[in-house]
């Protein structure tokens, strides 16, 4: 949201925005973000805190638990403690009156129960005094070298009189970025990358309904980047890639390369272990563009009626 980071030789410039506040319930998601941003963020369930005790504030962001949305996730229970976590959001805005918000979610909670969940959650939103918008936001039209899809809900105060007007592609399909830009070698010497012999003849002698051994195009847009990189099967919906097609050597990415994927810029740390950092960046929002949902945020602010907002 705040900016200030270059990514591909690219320079996103800061935002006029300073964090406030910033909680998680995960201690090695706080871990990380503490190790990047002056501001500290707090460990605990947001169901528990008191928003009277925080300031005042003027834009929220936030992002509830997307795992009983998921269009990967058949068993999903949309009735679920954590499908139900939207409530702290819409609470807070009934608390603490910001002039905006963004919320961040899978794609599937646009189409689930055939878009009876999102109207269910925008129309509470919109009970507490905002004017909502929702849109697929696609980060390959930004600059992310990723085929990413997510639905963006974004609301402004009812009395300011203005809506939030998502940014326009940047890109067309004949300029995404291609995969190869996050890879420096294809070959790696760490060989706890690679999938073992016994994974690929299970793969090749796999159902011929299965997902198989989906690796990537270098010179097209990544797939999806999951939470669960870590565990990654070579047969499953995860991206690999192909190293060596003669002597058939398939590897997962490594954590700085799906971060690179999801538009870390390099100098961002992760100083937990490969399975935590790759469930973080697999659970991200691209901060590219994040950075171009929230720019479109200044000029909505900018155009807002109230003297008590102002960007400089």
């Amino acid at each position: 949201m705040v900016g200030g980071f270059d990514f591909l030789s690219q320079r996103y410039p800061s935002l006029p925005f300073d964090i406030a506040f910033a909680v998680d319930s995960d201690r090695k998601a706080i871990e990380t973000y503490n190790s990047n941003f002056s501001h500290p963020a707090v460990w605990a369930d947001v169901r528990g805190i008191d928003f009277r005790t925080i300031g005042d504030v003027d834009v929220m962001i936030g992002g509830f638990p997307c795992q009983s949305f998921s269009t990967v996730n058949p068993t999903k229970d949309t009735n679920d403690a954590r499908a139900n976590l939207y409530k702290e959001v819409v609470r807070f805005l009934r608390e603490k009156r910001p002039g905006f918000f963004i919320c961040e979610n899978v794609k599937g909670l646009m189409t689930l129960q055939k878009g009876e969940i999102l109207r269910k959650i925008v129309g509470e939103l919109t009970e507490v005094g905002y004017n909502v918008s929702c849109s697929l936001v696609r980060a390959v039209e930004f600059g992310v070298p990723q085929k990413r899809e997510r639905a963006i809900i974004a609301g402004v105060r009812s009395d300011l009189n203005v809506k939030y007007g998502f940014p326009e592609p940047i890109l067309a399909p004949s300029a995404y970025i291609p995969v190869s830009r996050a890879i420096d070698s294809l070959a790696l010497d760490d060989k706890k990358y690679y999938f073992s012999a016994r994974a690929v003849a299970g793969m090749k002698n796999a159902k011929s309904n299965m997902k198989r051994g989906l690796w990537q195009e270098l010179t097209q847009p990544c797939l999806t980047i999951t939470s669960h990189l870590a565990k990654t099967s070579i047969n499953s919906r995860d991206p690999v890639l192909l190293v060596d097609p003669q002597k058939e050597l398939y590897r997962r990415f490594t954590p700085r390369e799906a971060a690179r994927i999801q538009s870390f810029p390099d100098t961002f740390r992760f100083p937990v272990s490969d399975t935590y950092a790759y469930r973080q960046i697999g659970n991200a929002v691209p901060p590219v563009m994040m950075w171009h949902i929230t720019k479109a945020l200044v000029s909505c602010i900018e155009k807002s009626s109230c003297d008590e907002y102002s960007v400089k």
